[in-house]
């Protein structure tokens, strides 16, 4: 009876090896796609778009794109990578990491000053000398980190631009990506946040206070490109964020898209 069970465990481990190519073929229907935090929303929708159509699975990371970019170069095994500044997309290129001849600018977004939903800060006139600071009182002003993270490149860029970086800086509360500064302020953590507009239309627990101005920064792009080591069905996912299909979610969800959709 034992020998029996060992015959049994044997061809079952057979047909386990046996199946397993199938099993990885099978899986290897799929892609990563390492993106920016601010996308999530947006880019969730437009990846249940493509995999219908295409029966691609699409496996999201999404993060501060200086992160990102990190991982990949530590060897993540991404396919695409969505940057929410083309400082990091620049880095991953001049690091061979990813493919130049597939990259694309494809976003474009707006940079806001937001509140909590209930505050009563509103209609904040932002331009050169406005007194950020003390608007936010005893509180903090969330925003990414200044050092790496895009949206906290761009506030500090436009916060220097506009003359009030020296009186808000102490005030900063810098987080891992744009979502954690959104996040402090829909919880009322904090009085403030820079954050993009997109963020702020898929938050209910904030409200737009002010807009900068587009000339207080560099503009907001997000550049897409598959990277080195991409499978090929990265070639079709790009080639489907270019569509109508994929144009009229971005919009829905108050990106700018800048490429004319191919179909």
């Amino acid at each position: 009876m034992l020998t029996r069970k060992i015959f049994l465990a044997a061809v079952a481990a057979t047909v386990a090896i046996a199946a397993s190519p199938y099993a990885a073929s099978a899986q290897d229907k799929s892609i990563t796609v390492f993106a920016a935090a601010s996308m999530k929303n947006a880019l969730d929708d437009v990846d249940a778009a493509y995999t219908k159509q295409s029966g691609v699975k699409v496996v999201a990371s999404y993060d501060a794109s200086s992160a990102l970019m990190k991982q990949i170069e530590g060897g993540a095994p991404a396919d695409v990578f969505v940057s929410a500044d083309l400082k990091w997309m620049d880095y991953g290129s001049q690091k061979k990491l990813i493919k130049d001849d597939t990259r694309i600018n494809l976003l474009g977004n707006k940079l806001v000053l937001i509140a909590p939903k209930d505050s009563k800060i509103d209609n904040v006139n932002i331009g050169p000398g406005f007194d950020l600071a003390k608007l936010a009182g005893d509180g903090r002003i969330a925003t990414g980190d200044v050092k790496a993270v895009p949206v906290g490149i761009y506030a500090e860029a436009a916060l220097r631009k506009l003359g009030v970086w020296s009186a808000v800086e102490p005030k900063m509360a810098m987080t891992a990506n744009v979502r954690a500064a959104l996040v402090l302020v829909a919880r009322g953590e904090a009085p403030l946040g820079i954050v993009y507009s997109t963020d702020a239309k898929v938050e209910p627990g904030v409200k737009v206070v002010g807009v900068f101005p587009d000339d207080s920064h560099d503009p907001i792009i997000y550049p897409v490109a598959a990277t080195v080591n991409a499978k090929p069905d990265a070639t079709s996912y790009l080639a489907f964020l270019r569509t109508q299909a994929a144009k009229a979610i971005f919009e829905s969800y108050g990106f700018a898209v800048l490429v004319k959709p191919t179909s």
